[in-house]
């Protein structure tokens, strides 16, 4: 990508951290009114994809998966768990790590949660194909960014 200097580069429209910024702004407020039905915050309905996906994980590897710190997730996880969503453990093969599981409550929930992504797509107005471009375009640019830190 070739970027070009002066003063016009210093304006608020034209700023790609801008724009990510207030598209993460906007996804998250389209979502609250949805996850609201399922009594989920975004963060607490990420825990859950990760688990849906997984069944069982570790609090470190949910952290990786999610790009959060354990200071960050135990609130989410407790709330989780108070819920009946999640169960909290430690490890019976290293009691260092504490293995998050879904509950029978976090399973069935999954099945009345199949509804969030197409509830979501249909307020974005672009079709699932853009959606998935745009998607791996702003992975491969998480990804470059990440390696030249």
């Amino acid at each position: 990508m070739v970027y070009r200097y002066g003063m016009e580069a210093l304006s608020l429209d034209r700023q790609l951290c801008f724009a990510l910024y207030s598209a993460s702004r906007a996804m998250t407020a389209a979502y609250r009114p949805i996850l609201t039905e399922f009594n989920l915050t975004y963060p607490q309905y990420l825990v859950l994809l990760v688990l849906w996906e997984e069944e069982s994980v570790t609090v470190r590897r949910l952290g990786e998966r999610l790009q959060l710190d354990s200071g960050t997730l135990s609130p989410l996880l407790k709330r989780l768990e108070a819920n009946g969503f999640v169960r909290r453990e430690r490890s019976s093969e290293d009691e260092r790590h504490v293995v998050v599981t879904l509950t029978a409550a976090g399973r069935k929930l999954e099945l009345k949660a199949q509804c969030i992504p197409e509830k979501l797509g249909a307020q974005t107005g672009i079709t699932e194909q853009q959606a998935a471009d745009l998607r791996d375009a702003i992975r491969q640019l998480t990804d470059a960014l990440s390696a030249a830190q």
